[in-house]
């Protein structure tokens, strides 16, 4: 039976939401892998989706990889979480890593009380570094203020 779906220029795989077909193409090799993973992370439930995205990180392809981990984030937007196997993913290959945007869609979409320890330590992390800059800004203006209201005086 042939496929309906177009793996060698990737076309329309965004719209993958058949994960036996997503199994079937892996088995085959087929390119654009990591690309129908962000489909089915749209069009399928966790459970169905979550093993073919964490295999879909594992992909030698640098780009299908990214394009995994972009299918992990917008997993986490849909479904407010994720399978422990897709938080280790992402743990793993870390915060400056091609996880980057998966990390930050899971801890601005999933709930803290759900989040695994090191998530809930990035998140915490990550408020309070926001707001020291808030502050450490809020002061240079307020310094920078006062410097150009003694310098208006002395004209």
């Amino acid at each position: 039976m042939a496929s309906e779906w177009d793996w060698e220029g990737g076309e329309g795989l965004l719209g993958m939401d058949d994960p036996a077909e997503w199994d079937a193409a892996c088995e085959r090799g087929e390119n654009h892998l990591g690309t129908a993973a962000i489909g089915l992370a749209y069009g399928c439930s966790l459970e169905e989706a979550a093993p073919r995205i964490v295999r879909a990180m594992q992909l030698p392809d640098f780009e299908q990889r990214r394009y995994a981990f972009t299918a992990a984030g917008a997993a986490a937007r849909v479904n407010r979480n994720l399978t422990p196997q897709l938080y280790a993913a992402a743990r793993d290959e870390g915060p400056k890593g091609i996880a980057v945007h998966a990390i930050a869609d899971t801890l601005y979409a999933v709930p803290f009380r759900r989040l695994p320890l090191w998530f809930k330590w990035r998140k915490v992390r990550s408020k309070a570094r926001n707001k020291l800059e808030s502050w450490w800004l809020r002061s240079g203006e307020a310094v920078g203020d006062a410097w150009r209201s003694l310098r208006g005086r002395r004209s």
